[in-house]
């Protein structure tokens, strides 16, 4: 993968996430942890960005992206709307 390829698929996800993220909330108290360690992995992901440490940038992206997953599948956190497929 090329440096071009990573930056355009952190973008990818970062963006994903924060529209996910909108769209999330806390199904029990546990649920707030995982909605903190999401955005806290967003806000590393960007601190790499700015540091052209595009590596670390992506995989903070993909670890938010797989807590998020993990919220939801284990009912800590609940989607408070509705979403499509292709939002996906």
């Amino acid at each position: 993968m090329t440096e071009q390829q990573l930056i355009n698929e952190t973008d990818k996800w970062q963006s994903k996430l924060k529209k996910r993220l909108k769209k999330v909330e806390p199904a029990q108290k546990e649920g707030e942890r995982f909605i903190e360690n999401i955005t806290a992995y967003l806000k590393d992901s960007n601190h790499f960005i700015k540091q052209n440490d595009y590596v670390r940038a992506f995989e903070c992206v993909i670890w938010g992206w797989a807590w998020l997953e993990i919220g939801e599948q284990y009912n800590y956190i609940k989607k408070t709307e509705t979403e499509t497929e292709t939002e996906r």
